[in-house]
């Protein structure tokens, strides 16, 4: 029977035959145009009503005869070096045949949301348009999975488009940026075909793509775990949750001097803001008027109107995380969730003739803050526009600092193991080449639990998918925040810290990229180097392209006087990549770093500062947005690191 695009179900669970007659279903990753790894064994399986089923692959013309054992079978196919196109053949009474099939290098690319950053989409990567009309690489082909989590291992993918696609201008848009320059690249020195698995959900924390039996070893996560598949015990966290939360909104109310009887002073039409500052709105406000900053913050923003109105007003906007609107002193909405768009309407009867003023009382417990969207915020009232984006009005309502912390209950697709169960399970059996990955935004403030909880990961998918030395490479985090002054406490860097320490894993490797992120930005465009720097680790990792890789890496140090001497990996022509080294830092036992001097004497670097004349430590790098310069005779950047094991801010968060 002839094999038709697009032959998916919707949920994208298996490929069927749609004749009456049909009895062989395939997972929904088995499709035309898919990539296998090339010189290997290849589990290849479905379903059948039937009692056995032929497989026949064009490559070596050879038939594999499997029997049907309670409805399901599975052939095991022995791959050549890297071709095609191929086709393979299956009969069990009716024929299906998969066509344009290459044998290659397939990648399993997953972590957040800068893995999934799509080339365009809201992505939109440095010249995304370009980049779009130039993706016309047939021998790549890209498989996106769906976002879907499952409180226990699935046995299907759910996929996009209907299965594997052909790498194209029509077909990239909305696929993986980092994913797609990184096969771009390897393509380009070695044209071997390569296959592209993207699974990956922006937001996520590491736990999330870890299975349960694995994480159960850390201790961690046990409640949360048992909670999945427990009614029991999900209704007993679920009660401790609320108990937990009541008390800490309790906390915040009681530091929060906005209010009076219940009622939302600072709200009022005629409440005196002229001692608050300036905000720039849109805009995450720990890039500009409070960095480091997580807590309540008030905002207003005061207009003048002619005339009143006639007609209902309605306002859309983003705020990171929760928010309570007001409008002239009136409660107009209230939302949870820094990804939810806020579309309150304003009452006719609520407008004034003059003055009018839209409150908004914004929560953040981590990371931006603030009003963040969209570009150009406005009240619409029939045909009439009232924009409001520009400077607010804003004052502190409480620091999160003065709390205790905030209680957290895992939600849908950031519940462990959920994601580990929907989006990896189902491709155990799917042979690789590797995997790319980037991830750990969301686990920074977790940084010390990290330390663990990633190389487990690592350990957990070698495991599962029977590949024991699975090459594993990985993307420290970018530079992020306002640039500080002075050294200071970064638990960006304490995650940073983590990846680096991973790389004791044997067959891993780690693209450093703090020299390329964006202050304003926790997606960064440039993701062309992002891709590049995986596949030069993979070039010569694999595919025997040798050259350099890898900026330094620390290795040890000695104290040596009033200074301090720190010997590193891959030292050969290191070097400052322009001017004199910056970005390192050093204390004494009292554990207060300051600036230092440093410079590279016969491929180390000494360190010392007037500052400390016994010197204890060094670190590098360590901070939300470092702008070291260290290198190499590769030009890319060193990983930040540290010399002393001193307590940091994430120590003992779990």
């Amino acid at each position: 029977m002839k094999l038709f695009k697009n032959l998916l179900l919707a949920a994208g669970l298996t490929l069927a035959i749609p004749q009456a007659e049909a009895k062989v279903t395939l997972p929904s990753f088995f499709t035309d145009n898919m990539v296998l790894q090339q010189k290997t064994q290849v589990p290849f399986f479905g379903k059948s009503t039937a009692k056995e089923v032929k497989v026949t692959t064009s490559w070596d013309k050879k038939t594999y005869t499997v029997k049907v054992v309670n409805g399901k079978w599975e052939a095991v196919l022995q791959t050549p070096a890297y071709g095609g196109p191929y086709t393979i053949t299956l009969a069990d009474g009716d024929t299906l045949k998969l066509k344009n099939i290459l044998i290659g290098e397939v990648w399993l690319c997953s972590g957040q949301s800068n893995m999934e950053m799509p080339i365009e989409g809201w992505g939109k990567v440095n010249n995304y348009q370009q980049e779009i009309k130039d993706a016309k690489y047939p021998e790549i082909r890209l498989l996106q999975a769906e976002h879907v989590n499952a409180e226990k291992p699935q046995e299907n993918l759910v996929v996009q488009h209907g299965g594997w696609q052909v790498c194209s201008p029509e077909t990239v848009a909305d696929f993986s940026s980092t994913a797609y320059f990184f096969a771009r690249k390897v393509w380009q020195e070695k044209h071997i075909p390569i296959g592209l698995i993207h699974s990956s959900w922006g937001g996520t924390p590491a736990e999330a793509w870890t299975s349960g039996k694995e994480l159960r070893t850390l201790g961690d996560f046990n409640n949360a775990i048992d909670a999945l598949n427990e009614p029991e015990a999900r209704a007993a966290q679920e009660e401790k949750y609320k108990s937990d939360m009541a008390v800490w909104n309790n906390k915040l109310a009681e530091k929060d001097g906005s209010f009076s009887n219940g009622k939302a002073m600072w709200a009022e039409v005629d409440y005196n803001d002229a001692a608050w500052g300036n905000m720039p709105v849109p805009s995450f406000y720990e890039n500009n008027v409070l960095p480091d900053f997580d807590g309540l913050v008030w905002y207003r923003k005061s207009f003048d109107l002619p005339e009143g109105a006639t007609q209902d007003g309605v306002i859309e906007f983003y705020v990171d995380d929760d928010e309570i609107t007001f409008f002239n002193g009136v409660k107009i909405g209230e939302t949870r969730g820094y990804n939810t768009v806020r579309k309150y309407t304003i009452p006719a009867s609520l407008f004034r003739k003059g003055k009018n003023v839209l409150t908004v009382r914004s929560f953040d417990g981590a990371a931006g803050g603030g009003i963040y969207a969209p570009d150009n915020i406005a009240i619409k009232i029939g045909s009439k526009t009232i924009p409001l984006n520009g400077m607010w009005k804003y004052q502190i309502g409480v620091n999160s600092k003065n709390l205790p912390p905030m209680p957290v209950l895992p939600q849908n697709q950031n519940r462990p193991t959920v994601l580990y169960n929907a989006m990896i399970y189902p491709l155990l059996k799917y042979r690789l080449a590797g995997v790319i990955w980037y991830q750990g935004e969301t686990n920074a403030e977790r940084a010390q639990q990290y330390k663990k909880l990633f190389p487990l990961i690592i350990s957990n998918w070698r495991k599962d998918f029977n590949i024991p030395n699975l090459p594993f490479y990985f993307v420290q985090l970018a530079n992020w925040k306002q640039i500080k002054p002075q050294p200071a406490e970064s638990d960006w860097a304490e995650l940073r810290e983590a990846q680096f320490k991973t790389l004791s894993v044997p067959n891993t490797s780690m693209a450093v990229i703090t020299d390329i992120g964006a202050a304003d930005d926790i997606h960064p465009k440039n993701k062309q180097d992002v891709g590049n720097r995986l596949a030069l680790i993979a070039l010569n990792n694999l595919y025997g392209v040798k050259q350099k890789y890898t900026g330094p890496l620390y290795k040890n140090f000695t104290v040596n006087g009033n200074a301090i001497e720190l010997t590193f990996l891959h030292n050969q022509g290191i070097k400052a990549k322009q001017g004199e080294l910056k970005g390192f830092a050093i204390a004494g036992a009292d554990k207060v770093f300051h600036w230092a001097t440093a410079k590279v004497v016969n491929g180390k670097v000494i360190v010392s500062s007037p500052n400390v004349t016994k010197p204890e430590a060094v670190r590098y790098n360590w901070a939300d947005n470092p702008q070291g310069n260290l290198t190499n005779d590769s030009d890319l950047p060193a990983s930040s690191f540290r010399t002393d094991t001193w307590p940091g801010l994430t120590d003992g968060k779990k």
